[in-house]
Parts: C-alpha cells; structure tokens; sequence
C-alpha cells in the first residue's frame, strides 16, 4: 500500500534513488502450509533497483523517505462491479460465483451503477476532477485465480483526476502541534479484483477460490508527497475516515518497509523489483512475486464495455431517466459531512483542542460514544472530554478492547458525571466508582457510591468538627504550615480525608482549615 522512495542525501554526489510502488492486486504466493496468498488490507510493494556508483557502508549516509501510495479500497456494494453475483465476506468458497465471474465463453460485463457514484462520491470529497467521459481497459497477466487472464481497470482515461487529500498530524514534545499536510491525487479508477489462490505446500497443491473474482475496487493513486512512516500512516488514517463517512467502502488497510530499505542499502544490497505483502504475525513484509512492467501488462481498450459517460446539471440530457444516467452534481449536493469538517465542528462547539478531536474520530465508535455522553450529562465539554479520552480510552487499551466491547456504556458514564457535577462525590469516589462499572457488575452509578457510601460529607458542623481534631492532633503539621510551608496544609488535607473516607470535599476542607488557621 505504501509506496516509499529513499533518497540517499550526501553532498556533491548524485541522489540513489530505491522507489516502491505499492501495489496491492497481484500479492502472489506465500509462506509455508494452508494459507490464503493475498488477505485484504495487506500492503504489497514494488521495487526499482537501487544503482549507485559506490557501496555504502553502514551509517555512512542519511536516507530520507519519499512515499507515495496506490491504495485498493474494496466497494461497498452488495453485488460485484461487472457482474449480479453477491459479494459476502467468508462466504462458503465458489459459492458466489456467476458464469462471467469464471470467465465462461460468451458472458458479458455489465457495469454496477453503485460502484459508479461511489467512485464518483470518492472523488469528489477528494477534490478531484470528475471525467464525464472515462474509459476501460484490459490489463492482462496470468495467475490462477485470474481465469480471464486479464483484470478489466481504468489505465488510459481514469473516472477521477487531480485532486488532493489534506491530513493533519500531531508533534512537538505534548504532541499539541497539529501540522497540516496535502498529499495530490493523482487519480482514483475502478477495477475489478481477482479471486484468492490457497496454496497448501504439505500437499503439494493450491486450491481456487473465485468469491471475490470481480469484486469492485476503488484504485486511489496518491503521488509521492510524504515524507515518513507515520505521514503516510496518518494519511491513510485519513482516507479511511473519509471511505467510511462516504460508505463507499468500510476501508480495512494497514504500512511497514522504510527501514528495512536502509539496513538492505547500507549493507550492501540492492533494492529489487518486487511485490512484497505484510506478514502481521512476523511484523514485516515478505516478498512474494516479481514485479511487472507497464509493457508486461499488455494494456489495451476494454471491447465489451463502452466508454463511461456522467452528467452534470448543465450537460444532463432533458427528460433523461435518472435511473440510466448518473449527475455529478445530485451526488456531490449529497456528500455526508467530512472528517475535517467534523473536527472543526468539535473545536468549535465543545472548545476542545484540536488534537482531542482528532483522537475522538481515529479511534473507531469514540465519537459516537462522547455525544452519546454529551446527551446525558449536565458536566462540562471538557470534563466529558477528558474522561472519554484519558480514564475510559485508558481502560480500553490497557484490556486491548474496541470502544464497542467497552463494559461501561454512554449512559452509566453521564450519571457518573453528573453525580460529580453536582457534588454528590468526589473525584476520587467517582473514579473508584468507574472501576466498579468496568467490572460490569450490573449496577448503575447511584447504587454504588450507596452501597459502598461514597456520598459527599454535607454535614457542615461535623467536617469542622473533624478539621478541628486533626489540627490539634498534629500541632507540628499546623505550625509548619504558619511558617509558610506551602505542602503542610496539604498534608492536613489528606488527614482530614483520610478520617472521612475520602467522602470530603478537598475544596471544602481546604476552606475550612484556612478559615481555623488564620482565627
């Protein structure tokens, strides 16, 4: 998926270039026993070979990244691009399978309208150019799981160009630093995807499975504007945000390869032409096949399917049915709201800082949960905030648990708040009552803090009371403190409390001993 390029930086010397262009279609072969070769969401890349005069030695020279990616971004429809059969995940194999989809003499493709508008909806939330006129084309190599011997895709005149896609991410020591980013797009296509080849060394054979033959991609091409791993990380965070706001696909993509490119050149190799996909069990990428030219793919026009034409409102035939034509414009008046534009509404409305809106869209159903919260609770924005992002997001990764798995709910939070919004607790009792709703107990938030009697002291008399003994329990504490020892009242606060089971108010009780020391 991502596509880095190294530049080798030293003076009065020409710049190496290694380039990797990630290429996700054709990830061919695979490690050892029964396993799939190609998984979705894998990375595969191809590579130039590095040619330099001179070896380079270990440490010698500096290396910046240049990344671009070509990212596959499977559609989100319920049937194939060219064809009426279902797509379904983990479908039973060859159990979705129609006469074109295997490549049976005489079938034709017939182009799936949804497939369409979600390129055209992707495109346009990428500031692109939309073609009214796009073309197709064959793009032929052999593998089993291709029984055509050719994909058909977009290579000459792609449905959208010229766009751009704008990430922000954080830095500086706090990570409070939002940098904002703009990596061009060079072109977003359509093309069908291959079936998925099993290859079972124990016994010598390799199994076909033609489910996902014809299933729509979205192809976005992005040029090489990124500088780092965690640029190009961020940016593709971003199009997955983007791909799930417009539902055009439910975007399930991860990136690794910078490094190793540095430790293959500096200890004397070469960069290889090859397609490469991520292994998550081993943590790297492996190779897989070599990699294809331009001119190896024999690209030529699609004969079967005729050019694609879309409409806007100025060009959009009188009378034409809307179920035959699709208008650019009607599309683009319907785009959902945006992630950037999500963002601002959080800084603006709630006045948090920009990186805690940026956590609450990155991680998968917190945005959801913090307005679920927002409904219910009188607290604060940024009390909310902070305990959905510091004490609830804490809990979840420490457990390693999705928002969604989250044993307590929007609601059992907000109660909890606003029992520490009106005083009924304290900060320390609610987060106590917090460990209590993680246990998943069944129990609300009021039956806890009655159970375990967590309840703010509200006795006034009997707290000063209790501020009084301490103080003449601990004469030497109370003199440091009129000497202008800024820490011994703090310690008569942590007594005080301490007697009252952490169910005073700090506040409170800071109050009153100042009151009782300076009488």
């Amino acid at each position: 998926m991502a596509a880095p390029m190294l530049r080798l930086c030293c003076p009065g010397r020409r710049w190496a270039l290694a380039c990797i262009d990630g290429c996700s279609r054709h990830r061919r072969g695979a490690p050892n026993g029964c396993t799939s070769s190609r998984k979705r969401g894998q990375s595969s890349v191809a590579q130039q070979p590095f040619i330099t005069a001179q070896k380079s030695r270990k440490g010698e020279h500096e290396w910046a990244a240049v990344v671009g990616l070509e990212i596959h971004a499977q559609i989100s429809s319920k049937s194939k691009l060219f064809s009426g059969s279902q797509v379904h995940f983990a479908a039973p194999p060859n159990s979705l399978v129609s006469f074109f989809d295997a490549s049976l003499p005489g079938t034709l493709p017939v182009l799936n309208r949804r497939c369409v508008e979600a390129a055209v909806m992707t495109g346009l939330a990428l500031n692109c150019r939309i073609n009214k006129k796009s073309l197709f084309d064959r793009k032929h190599y052999f593998y089993a799981d291709l029984p055509a011997g050719y994909q058909i895709t977009q290579q000459r005149l792609p449905i959208a160009v010229n766009g751009s896609l704008m990430y922000s991410f954080c830095a500086g020591k706090n990570r409070s630093q939002v940098i904002n980013k703009t990596a061009r797009v060079k072109q977003i296509q359509l093309e069908q995807d291959s079936g998925k080849s099993l290859h079972d060394d124990l016994r010598s054979q390799t199994l076909i499975d033609l489910n996902r033959a014809g299933v729509g991609l979205l192809e976005v091409v992005l040029e090489p504007d990124m500088s780092c791993g965690e640029e190009a990380a961020t940016a593709v965070r971003e199009l997955q945000l983007i791909l799930q706001a417009l539902g055009t696909s439910q975007a399930n993509m991860a990136d690794y390869e910078i490094q190793r490119q540095i430790n293959e050149l500096e200890n004397g190799g070469e960069i290889l032409n090859e397609t490469r996909s991520f292994d998550s069990k081993l943590g790297c990428t492996i190779p897989m096949r070599d990699k294809e030219g331009k001119q190896d793919y024999r690209f030529m026009p699609e004969p079967n399917l005729p050019p694609l034409l879309l409409y806007d409102t100025e060009s959009l035939p009188a009378g034409a049915d809307p179920q035959q034509v699709i208008d650019i414009d009607r599309i683009r008046e319907q785009l959902p709201e945006l992630p950037s534009v999500t963002r601002e509404k959080l800084v603006q409305q709630y006045g948090m800082l920009p990186e805690h809106s940026f956590t609450l869209l990155n991680e998968v159903g917190l945005l959801e949960f913090f307005q679920n919260v927002m409904k219910e609770t009188r607290a604060e924005p940024k009390k909310v905030t902070s305990w959905v992002l510091n004490t609830l997001l804490g809990f979840l990764k420490q457990q390693n648990l999705a928002v969604s798995e989250s044993p307590v709910t929007p609601s059992a939070l907000a109660e909890l708040l606003n029992l520490l919004d009106r005083k009924a607790i304290s900060s320390s009792a609610a987060k106590q009552v917090f460990e209590e709703l993680w246990r998943n107990e069944g129990k609300t938030p009021a039956q806890i803090v009655s159970e375990k009697k967590l309840e703010l002291m509200q006795d006034q008399e009997a707290l000063e009371q209790l501020c009084h003994a301490v103080m003449e329990g601990h004469p030497q504490v109370v003199m440091d403190v009129k000497k202008g020892n800024p820490r011994a009242i703090n310690k008569l606060i942590g007594l005080v409390r301490k007697a009252t089971l952490s169910r005073a108010d700090p506040t409170v009780i800071k109050e009153i001993l100042e009151k009782k020391l300076a009488s």
